[in-house]
Formats: C-alpha cells, sequence, structure tokens
C-alpha cells in the first residue's frame, strides 16, 4: 500500500462518501462500504473519524466552508442587492448540480437514521442561507429596489425555492437539473 500524506486518506475518505450518496437507489452507505471503497479496513476509516457522524461532518464542513466562501466573494464583488440575492440563489443552484452527493446531504436525505445534530446543523445552514438573502435585499431596500416589507418574505421564498430545486434534482435520480429554467424564476421572485 502506498504511503499517503497526512490529510490525504481522510480527503479521501470524504469524496468516497460522496460519491457514494450520488448513488441514491445504490447500496446503503455503510462504514464496511465505505471502507471497501477506499480500500481499507474500518478500522483504519476510524483512526481518522471517531464515527460515521464524524464523517458526514466533514461534509458539512466542506459544504459550509465552500457555500459561505462563495456567498462572501459574490457579495464583495457585487455591489447591488438584487444582483447579489440573484447571484447567490444561482450559485446555489449550481453547487448542488455539480455536487449530487452533498446535495443529499443539504437536503438531510442522506442524514436520515444518522445522529440527530446533523440534520440541526443542516438546519442552520438552511437559516444562514435565508439570512444572507436578508443581507442582500435590505442591500436593495437601501438602494431603492425593496420596501423593508418584502425583505424577510423574499428571502424566504428564495431559500424555499433553492432548496425546493435540490429536493427535486435529489429525488429525480439527478435528472432534472436545478438551473433548468432558473435564471427566468430567479427574475421572477425578484421582480
Amino acid at each position: 500500500m502506498a504511503s499517503t500524506k497526512p490529510g490525504e486518506r481522510k480527503l479521501q475518505i470524504l469524496q468516497t462518501l460522496a460519491a457514494m450518496l450520488e448513488h441514491p437507489k445504490g447500496e446503503k452507505v455503510t462504514t464496511a462500504a465505505l471502507a471497501a471503497r477506499v480500500e481499507v479496513s474500518e478500522a483504519a476509516l476510524y483512526r481518522h473519524f471517531a464515527s460515521k457522524a464524524q464523517m458526514f461532518e466533514g461534509l458539512i464542513e466542506f459544504i459550509e466552508a465552500s457555500i459561505f466562501g462563495l456567498i462572501n466573494q459574490i457579495c464583495e464583488s457585487q455591489d447591488q442587492g438584487l444582483m447579489q440575492a440573484q447571484s447567490i440563489c444561482g450559485m446555489l443552484l449550481n453547487f448542488a448540480e455539480k455536487n449530487p452527493g452533498m446535495t443529499r446531504v443539504l437536503i438531510g436525505d442522506a442524514l436520515v437514521n444518522e445522529d440527530e445534530r446533523l440534520q440541526l446543523r443542516m438546519n442552520q445552514l438552511a437559516e444562514r442561507l435565508e439570512m444572507a438573502f436578508r443581507q442582500s435585499l435590505r442591500l436593495a431596500v437601501s438602494q431603492g429596489y425593496l420596501t423593508e416589507a418584502e425583505v424577510q418574505a423574499r428571502a424566504n421564498l428564495l431559500c424555499s425555492f433553492v432548496m425546493g430545486r435540490w429536493l427535486r434534482f435529489a429525488k429525480s435520480g439527478f435528472k432534472l437539473s436545478p438551473t433548468d429554467l432558473a435564471p427566468m424564476q430567479i427574475a421572477l421572485l425578484l421582480s
């Protein structure tokens, strides 16, 4: 067995877990199946992660870092509130399309029968996404494009739209693209 650099095996385990989640009708994601795919023993998995829940936490940390890093980039590069909200929405749909296994984590599908704190963490992520939409929409209010009374409802609507598209994508076995017709639909939500 070739030696791996520190952290490489951990990353390989997380990438394999995400790849396994891309096949919703495939094998059940167990530590035994994961170990077999990575070609290590289950004991080797537990040298990198204390539990299966910790493996999912690693995926969630990657998702959070990726999504909120991109949101920060959008907000720094775009000074118009409505364009920020539109770009954030589009980015979230593109992220799902490029990462189908992680989409199952985002909607909680992959977390069924796992530690409940994982689903709580995904609920917090959804709240943070809605907060990001609110911030962009408040900027749009200060720019004269919306009224303050619209902010909460539109932020919630945008978040619900994104989550609905994620759900539709996952439940279709990743056949129905979350980005199909999205630009027009997002424009309608923000008009």
